[in-house]
């Protein structure tokens, strides 16, 4: 395989390289920054549309109601004055709007290492890297399942790049772990080879409350500060069309109860688990992602949590799913629209339908990333790593997309929107004069350095000179930088003593069983 990494300095947006915070040179990166979206929102529907679409929502809850599968949650709605008929649940309007009314606008999460605390919402857009999928594919091993140490591989590329703001789900399910004791230690792995925000999974009490604890020992808290602050958060998702189910909830309500933030996620295909049509696809996924912030708010008032938008549409000749594409597009903007109508937190996706990293793999997770931008994103998961509609993570799509994030970093600098005199450059212009250029004058030489994003991925030769260098497409060039990352990583440093008080934990619950599994 050639390693085709630029020898020479590469800028981005003029700042200094801080890949040594990370633990090597294999790259010179932007440094680790909360970027802030200050561009407006796209906003494709006028008030009565958002009106319609909230309305729609009310009448399914009222009148259609939500299967929840959790007696617990169906115990708790009920006491609230909901209309429970067995698993189904019938909502009034006014309470579902009084709930989520008390849900905050924003929140901070604060992991173990307070310099990567996070803001989500305030115009913040954050990325995560991808989450949960079966397989890996790589350049040199192809498609295979999924195994603890490419799990590993995954959590220190999440680490090293500084635009990955917090890690997610199992980046790919180590198959090669028993289920039962796995979440012990993947999260493990996660808290010591990141010092970012974690995710858990709302998958079994027992999970919950090890990676709770987990958390609070890794960041040497009592258990008063953990409850007193975001640390970590879950993401459930909805069985659509209109059902919540058993583990999700439970998980959910148990980290609401300390504090700690919910994702709401539908997972809604369009002409499939949801109506082929866009309005009724989002208006359905609202309604179902509502009636659970609601439980959330009636049982934790305040509680943080965060809508999350998963509505794409499949293929019509074969049910497959699609994404990046125009509905993917509105739907978020649309959803963007909902978030900012209830005052809450947005998430979208950084995702793809291609199979490996090629062009159709850019293009769809490009469409992703920008209808983030466009919707007001706060948190914006898979962005790193994400093939075959989530069913590959790849190390080498992992390298492209953080260039492409990096370049959208550089893009909501607002320093590149100056309009002072300096920023003008009329005496420039005069010193040049017509037909002259611009390389050799004082304005250039004093700003060089700064003015341009310099990529760490791009190939900007052209053709001749590219081919004389061995020809190295952009996958296998991300293949290269990625092998220097794992070669040159070294984990974030951690206190012997709380990694030895987390190792004992993890052995303890592995002694006692883990999580129950009927296997």
């Amino acid at each position: 395989m050639n390693d085709a990494t630029p020898t020479r300095r590469r800028r981005a947006g003029g700042r200094a390289g801080h890949s040594a915070r990370a633990g090597g040179h294999a790259i010179e990166q932007m440094p680790w920054r909360l970027p802030k979206n200050i561009d407006r929102p796209t906003e494709p529907l006028g008030e009565e549309g958002v009106q319609a679409i909230h309305d729609g929502a009310m009448r399914v809850l009222n009148e259609i109601g939500i299967e929840f599968l959790n007696e617990e949650a169906r115990a708790h709605l009920q006491a609230a004055g909901c209309r429970v008929e067995g698993e189904n649940v019938r909502f009034d309007r006014a309470f579902v709007e009084e709930m989520v009314a008390r849900a905050p606008a924003s929140f901070t999460l604060t992991p173990r290492n307070p310099e990567r605390q996070l803001v989500v919402g305030e115009g913040h857009i954050l990325f995560g890297n991808v989450s949960s999928p079966p397989n890996a594919w790589d350049l040199e091993r192809g498609k295979r399942p999924g195994d603890f140490e490419t799990y590993k591989e995954f959590m220190k590329l999440t680490q090293y790049f500084n635009c990955i703001h917090f890690a997610g789900g199992y980046p790919v399910e180590p198959i090669d772990i028993h289920a039962g004791i796995r979440h012990l230690d993947c999260l493990y792995e996660k808290l010591t080879l990141t010092d970012k925000v974690a995710h858990t999974y709302s998958l079994g009490a027992e999970r919950v409350e090890d990676a709770m604890e987990m958390v609070r020992i890794a960041g040497g808290l009592t258990h008063e500060e953990f409850d007193a602050s975001p640390r970590m958060y879950t993401n459930i998702n909805s069985v659509s069309p209109l059902k919540h189910d058993w583990p999700m909830l439970d998980g959910a309500m148990r980290l609401a109860r300390r504090g700690q933030p919910t994702v709401v996620t539908p997972f809604t295909l369009a002409g499939a688990m949801a109506p082929v049509t866009l309005s009724g696809a989002v208006m359905l996924s609202l309604a179902e992602a509502l009636s659970a912030i609601a439980l959330l708010q009636y049982i934790a008032p305040g509680s943080p949590v965060a809508i999350g938008t998963f509505t794409s549409n499949v293929d019509m000749k074969s049910g497959a799913p699609a994404f990046g594409t125009p509905e993917y597009i509105r739907a978020t903007q649309i959803t963007g629209q909902m978030a900012r109508f209830y005052g809450l937190p947005l998430r979208s996706s950084g995702v793809c339908a291609a199979n490996v990293p090629d062009g159709q793999a850019m293009w769809e997770t490009m469409n992703s990333l920008w209808a983030a931008v466009q919707s007001g994103t706060n948190m914006v998961y898979h962005a790193a790593g994400w093939l075959e509609g989530g069913l590959i993570a790849s190390p080498e799509k992992f390298v492209m997309d953080c260039e492409v994030i990096q370049q959208f970093q550089r893009y909501m600098e607002p320093q590149i929107l100056g309009t002072s005199e300096a920023d003008l450059a009329i005496d420039a212009i005069a010193e040049v004069g017509a037909g002259g250029h611009f390389f050799g004058c004082q304005h250039t030489q004093d700003r060089y350095q700064e003015a341009f994003y310099g990529p760490f991925l791009s190939d900007w030769r052209n053709y001749e000179a590219w081919q004389s260098a061995g020809g190295i497409w952009s996958a296998e060039r991300a293949h290269g930088i990625y092998k220097k990352i794992l070669a040159e990583f070294e984990p974030p440093p951690m206190d012997p003593a709380i990694r030895e008080e987390l190792a004992a934990f993890v052995a303890r619950r592995k002694q006692e069983g883990g999580a129950p599994t009927d296997f």
